[in-house]
């Protein structure tokens, strides 16, 4: 079982990284914001890991902090949510604002997340709520994270909208339409807003 990896970024993709240490390469699926947080090629990186395993495949899922990490090992804990939506999950809402919708029962956010329907959020909210303690995942975040300038997470956006299949004209639309402050998380959920409301 891997906790974590350390060692040099050696490829990048649109979800997944390889890291290399002591000669062999790891690839680990990773989010969009975790994507941003690990630099340039060739620099050193340390991922706090979770070690899926299937009878057919094991797949290493990285992040940046390891209270990323318990949120996703709590989501994927619920039953219907495997490790994809989880990271779809993660990939538009980070563990404080994950909270806050836990907090307040917001459906619609959950309806935000590709895949998930009414039915679904409703589910998962329930689920979740005994499954991820807010007040820790929440204290945990606001002492352990760094926070992110405007442009880190207008960069952040741009990349998981791409990611999520819209097309650079959308993206740019979105972009251009979001507020000049907050993170990637409010800044993601503020540009699919937009995007759902053109459609």
């Amino acid at each position: 079982m891997i906790g974590l990896l350390r060692g040099t970024l050696a490829l990048r993709d649109s979800d997944e990284v390889i890291v290399e240490t002591a000669g062999v390469g790891y690839r680990v699926a990773i989010s969009p914001d975790t994507s941003a947080s690990l630099g340039e090629l060739g620099q050193d990186v340390l991922l706090h890991i979770h070690h899926h395993i299937r009878e057919d495949a094991q797949t290493l899922y990285g992040f940046d902090t390891p209270h990323k990490r318990q949120v996703f090992e709590g989501l994927i804990s619920a039953h219907g949510v495997g490790p994809a939506m989880g990271m779809a999950i993660l990939s538009i809402y980070g563990p404080s604002e994950l909270a806050g919708i836990l907090a307040t029962d917001d459906i619609d956010a959950l309806c935000l997340v590709p895949g998930v329907g009414k039915k679904t959020a409703a589910r998962l909210l329930v689920e979740l709520k005994s499954r991820l303690d807010i007040g820790d995942v929440t204290t945990a975040v606001a002492s352990g994270e760094p926070a992110e300038g405007p442009a880190d997470a207008r960069s952040v956006v741009r990349q998981a909208l791409g990611e999520l299949g819209y097309s650079a004209e959308e993206v740019r639309g979105a972009i251009a339409a979001l507020p000049p402050d907050g993170d990637s998380s409010a800044l993601l959920k503020a540009a699919l807003q937009h995007l759902a409301s053109g459609r």
